[in-house]
């Protein structure tokens, strides 16, 4: 008896580490320290002693059920980008910029290819922030897990100094809220979603006119990360006063975590065109507006509030760092919480 008749594969673990090299090179930054593959990722501070008060965010999380998806479409290469996106969209909430990232999947099996593949999405993820990928551990389960099936999860640290931290606590009657378009569903939502269509192979090659893609195609894109784009707009001198990123539980539970009390998020439906995706949702599962907005991004990946002078330059920056985004509704004093007029 040895380890790998136990159901663990040493030798498959080192041909992973070897995949994943290539793909975890598109990620480093100058301040990391060492190669791939030591006890501990090794990230260099020193840019920060500029910074008054520097503070360190970090963000962890995972895709949720969206993983039974990618299992059923044989798809790997894309759920690494919401695994990081989950994290480093919650430390852009903050006013921080993303430094580094580490990932953790647990899988029945080891199949170098899969995880190098899943991988490869996690790096993209990390180019897309401008987060490096400075670490991870692959997992195998047998017994645990069936064989070809994964769990992944992410952990994120970023830097903020202290007086360019989004906190809301400015945030006023009379500011205008702005939204960031999301790709899709996203991460959130999916067990309901697995719900409302059998998650087949035949169903999820299904075509759609009113999606312009498959349902499969469609529900797999990933998670938008919006870190570039928040740059963006403080580098155009604009202060975001509050943001939120809705992830689940939409939008009643979201946007209101960014408001201090005395004020509520008033946001116009007819604003903007939900997506396709969200309707059919809707009219298949039966599912009521007030629960849809409640599940679901519908639409809208992050919602931010700004002064009302603030509106057009916050639009020019998003529109120029290629986001589509639009004002969405206004702040207004009443009891915390959010109006869906």
């Amino acid at each position: 008896m040895d380890y790998k008749k136990a159901g663990v594969d040493i030798e498959a673990g080192y041909r992973s580490v070897e995949l994943m090299k290539e793909h975890i090179k598109k990620t480093q930054r100058p301040e990391v320290l060492g190669g791939i593959g030591g006890f501990a990722g090794a990230f260099d501070l020193s840019a920060i002693k500029g910074m008054d008060e520097p503070v360190l965010l970090s963000g962890t999380d995972g895709c949720g059920t969206k993983v039974k998806l990618a299992f059923l479409m044989d798809k790997h290469d894309t759920i690494g980008i919401d695994a990081v996106a989950m994290c480093v969209n919650d430390i852009a909430c903050s006013g921080g910029e993303p430094l580094f990232f580490l990932d953790y999947i647990a899988c029945g099996k080891n199949f170098p290819e899969k995880i190098a593949a899943i991988v490869s999405g996690v790096a993209e993820g990390c180019r897309q922030a401008g987060a490096a990928l400075v670490g991870g551990e692959t997992a195998e389960h047998p017994g645990l897990m069936p064989e070809d099936e994964y769990d992944l999860a992410g952990f994120a640290v970023g830097v903020a100094d202290k007086k360019d931290m989004i906190t809301g606590q400015t945030i006023k009657d009379g500011d205008t809220l702005i939204a960031l378009a999301s790709s899709g569903v996203h991460s959130n939502g999916f067990s309901l979603v697995r719900k409302v269509f059998e998650m087949t192979k035949e169903n999820l090659d299904k075509y759609y006119d009113e999606l312009g893609a498959t349902l499969g195609e469609t529900l797999i894109t990933p998670t938008k990360i919006y870190v570039k784009a928040l740059k963006a707009v403080k580098d155009a001198g604009v202060t975001i006063k509050g943001c939120s990123h809705i992830t689940g539980g939409g939008f009643y539970e979201n946007i209101p975590r960014m408001l201090p009390e005395g004020v509520r998020a008033q946001v116009r439906k007819d604003s903007y065109k939900v997506p396709a995706i969200f309707g059919l949702l809707a009219k298949e599962g039966g599912i009521d507006e007030q629960m849809m907005y409640n599940t679901f991004n519908m639409g809208i990946g992050m919602m931010i509030a700004v002064d009302p002078a603030d509106a057009d330059k916050t639009l020019a920056a998003l529109k120029d760092a290629g986001e589509d985004a639009f004002i969405a509704g206004q702040v207004v004093s009443g009891e915390k919480g959010i109006d869906i007029v």
